[in-house]
């Protein structure tokens, strides 16, 4: 296994756009099988290994990833030998490959999906598709440009009952959302992370690749694997990593793709760990329509009374949908036909008459459901064939990234921030225009 280093990672991204100009496509029939490549096979790697290999018309021949026990693991899972790689530029290079799956942490998420593209492979890519607003757009752009099929890994996009309670909402079932409510809750108090020393990495682990684009910085086992969601130069946190399922559904749900403005308020409020990230968030989103969104990132157990565990509440002015991971129910409010009277003593008195008339606008609803990833993973390979867009196409993951982006960049900030989605810029903050890319670790650059 050749170790990725980032002289031969220069090079081979120099000859990619070269080579992919003279390459052909396969075209694939209805009933051929589709050979795919895996870079990333970690934690939510593997549940996505797992998905696809549920799927008898695709087959996984290569897979890649600089720590080599998850090679081992994930081969053994695969069988028949599929070939491994460290350096996922030389997996590109293979012409018989047809697609990749892509599920290494946010930072590395634009080289190697533009670098897919390029080498005309189609890509499925873990959610969130970017680290910053710029690389998403130059993913969407690489994607058009090489025509290529893209699924962004935010599933419950091909689960029936969250298109049901979307059509719902889009069509009136609950009236006019006023409000769209989505929550993070998990108590991590006392110990949160911890806060590991820095030390030296594990034998065989490459932390400089592991880096990549990021900073240098002295190994930390906290940097690594699945806590890397807890530091800015790999991820945005709770915000990026659940909150933009949450978002992407409410975009469907609104019938909207970006919002008017954002802004943010939390910290590091009750864990003493070394995190970067918040564990305590409030960003609150205006959308076109009237319709204010917010995400909360509580430190505690239970969530708000009445709220049933639910991921996202969409208040109405006829009802409420809360929607669960595993189905979605509608409350009915009730209403009366005429305005309420003034509130008088007699009235008070007359309290049992008050809201006589008083009866619901629509009827109760509860559905059941799932969102298992091989739905996701089965309409990805459906339009791998036909060369239809995905349910989740690189555009639509990249405009529910960026509502979560900006959200973080309304903290960092502490500011109130205008959007212009068409130019993908604030419009009354020029310097938080600057947190919307990043300068990459030499000799790594995101191509133009």
């Amino acid at each position: 296994m050749r170790k990725l280093s980032r002289r031969r990672f220069t090079q081979s991204a120099a000859l990619a756009g070269l080579s992919t100009a003279w390459s052909s496509r396969r075209v694939l029939g209805a009933n051929e099988r589709i050979r795919l490549g895996f870079i990333g096979l970690g934690n939510r790697g593997d549940q996505v290994l797992d998905a696809f290999l549920e799927h008898k018309d695709c087959e996984v021949v290569a897979i890649c990833d600089i720590y080599p026990p998850y090679l081992e693991f994930a081969a053994r899972k695969i069988g028949g030998s599929p070939e491994r790689y460290a350096d996922y530029r030389h997996m590109l290079d293979r012409k018989d490959i047809d697609a990749v799956v892509i599920n290494t942490p946010d930072h590395w998420h634009a080289l190697q999906t533009i670098h897919a593209c390029q080498a005309n492979k189609d890509v499925y890519v873990e959610k969130p598709l970017s680290l910053c607003v710029v690389e998403g757009r130059k993913m969407v752009e690489a994607a058009r440009k090489y025509q290529r099929v893209t699924q962004v890994g935010l599933q419950r996009r091909s689960a029936e009952f969250c298109r049901q309670a979307a059509e719902f909402i889009r069509k009136g079932g609950i009236g006019h959302v006023t409000v769209a409510r989505a929550f993070h809750i998990q108590n991590e108090w006392p110990k949160g992370i911890g806060n590991p020393p820095n030390e030296e990495p594990p034998p065989g682990f490459d932390w400089d690749a592991w880096l990549g684009p990021a900073p240098k910085v002295p190994y930390n086992k906290n940097r690594t694997f699945y806590r890397f969601r807890w530091f800015y130069d790999y991820s945005g946190g709770q915000l990026t990593n659940f909150g933009v399922h949450y978002l992407d559904v409410i975009h469907w749900a609104l019938g909207q793709e970006a919002p008017l403005a954002v802004t943010a308020l939390g910290g590091k409020f009750a864990i003493p760990d070394n995190r970067e990230v918040p564990d305590t968030l409030e960003v609150i989103w205006t959308y076109p329509g009237n319709t204010l969104v917010t995400f909360s990132q509580f430190n505690a157990t239970a969530p708000p009374a009445g709220l049933n565990r639910a991921e996202i509440e969409f208040r109405g002015t006829k009802g409420t949908l809360y929607l669960l991971s595993n189905g979605f129910e509608v409350v009915p409010d009730s209403l009366t036909p005429n305005e309420f009277p003034a509130r008088t003593p007699l009235d008070r008195s007359l309290e049992k008459g008050y809201r006589v008339g008083a009866k619901p606008m629509i009827e109760p609803v509860k559905v059941k459901g799932a969102a298992p990833t091989s739905l996701h993973a089965r309409n990805f390979l459906d339009c791998i064939k036909t060369r239809q867009p995905c349910h989740c196409d690189i555009e639509v993951g990249h405009r529910s990234t960026t509502a979560a982006i900006i959200g973080n960049i309304a903290l960092k900030t502490r500011s109130l921030l205008e959007w212009d989605a068409a130019q993908e810029r604030f419009t009354n903050n020029p310097k938080a225009n600057h947190y919307l890319s990043y300068e990459y670790r030499p000799p790594y650059r995101l191509p133009s």
